[in-house]
């Protein structure tokens, strides 16, 4: 049989695996199963407190809706009247830094972390997401390891961003791409 372009059974977490020991992991899902989750929708402030408690920076007066997942609160930064959606996932394997006044809208998914596809282990990668200070990402938007979405940038419904976008442009589609500056009429 010729060499396994993956091996599943040799998969190891690297060393810095999760950033905490697993007790602390698996106590936080059962917090984001039993008290972040079903909390009404009101209780902004209780799911920021929640998140804080497991290492999360969240920012003034931040909206983060109880349908929201958090992967690993300890790796996630999100700054001042930013807004979470229905839904969204952030996937935190690496650090996700979300600015301020950003929104992430409905589903939503920033997936920060991936494998090494050329190696037989298929060895976990971590790598950072950056939203910067009032972008705004729409419903749907998929954004990969490793992106840098720059100031005031929108990106638009159901789009994947695999490369960073910049500044103040509005993008969309799969890859999303610049299609125009975002104060400029249609």
């Amino acid at each position: 049989m010729p060499n396994p372009v993956q091996d599943l059974s040799q998969f190891r977490l690297p060393p810095e695996g999760r950033g905490r020991p697993r007790w602390i992991v698996q106590l936080w899902w059962i917090v984001q199963s039993v008290l972040f989750s079903p909390s009404p929708q009101f209780m902004f402030g209780w799911r920021r407190w929640l998140l804080r408690c497991f290492g999360a920076k969240i920012g003034h007066q931040v909206l983060i809706r109880s349908s929201a997942k958090i992967l690993y609160p300890w790796n996630l930064t999100i700054g001042d009247w930013s807004w979470i959606g229905d839904d969204v996932v952030l996937y935190s394997a690496g650090q996700i830094t979300l600015g301020s006044h950003v929104v992430i809208s409905q589903r939503g998914y920033l997936c920060a972390g991936t494998h090494d596809l050329t190696r037989p282990d298929f060895q976990a990668v971590y790598l950072s997401i950056i939203v910067e200070d009032e972008a705004w990402l729409t419903t749907d938007v998929f954004v990969a390891p490793g992106v840098n979405i720059g100031r005031g940038a929108v990106v638009g419904a159901r789009s994947s961003v695999f490369s960073d976008l910049p500044a103040m442009m509005v993008s969309h589609g799969t890859p999303a791409m610049p299609k125009r500056h975002r104060l400029e009429h249609t």
